[in-house]
């Protein structure tokens, strides 16, 4: 997913705990410099400053960062010839959301979360629904034989 010009994160949502990777094929990639370094805090803040260096692949410079619960992600990006890619001094800066914990269940307190067992099943009732769906149709027109007779 494209969040602004070129940067790229794995997932459409940026969740509190979660890993995210992140790609840049801004300035520096288009330029061909050797090494890039991102660096990111969380907060307005930017709490727990860190910089360290990206990874050069072929799709740009890449890195994977684990997010914290700070309500947003921010950083910049310098090469190493310690130029700036700031977002024109604004800095990018992403909205951190928190967990879903709807789904979710404490047992006694502990920290082993999983989901409820109505989700679960409610999943396994609309996947059989649909197997159901597809199947008899094919069944009823003779399309099911037909693909079986094909792949022979």
């Amino acid at each position: 997913m494209e969040l602004v010009k070129n940067i790229f994160f794995n997932t459409d949502r940026l969740i509190a705990g979660n890993s995210v990777k992140i790609s840049y094929t801004g300035l520096f990639f288009q330029n061909e410099s050797k090494k890039a370094f991102i660096r990111y805090g969380f907060g307005k803040d930017w709490e727990n400053l860190v910089e360290t260096e990206m990874e050069k692949t072929e799709l740009g410079f890449q890195i994977e960062i684990e997010l914290l619960d700070k309500g947003s992600f921010n950083f910049c990006i310098r090469n190493e010839n310690n130029e700036w890619d700031n977002n024109e001094g604004e800095n990018y800066t992403f909205e951190i959301e928190s967990p879903e914990t709807s789904l979710v269940v404490v047992n006694n307190g502990n920290s082993i979360r999983r989901l409820r067992k109505t989700y679960i099943w409610s999943k396994k009732v609309k996947l059989a629904i649909y197997k159901i769906l597809t199947y008899i149709p094919r069944l009823i027109t003779g399309n099911y034989k037909k693909k079986l007779n094909n792949n022979n």
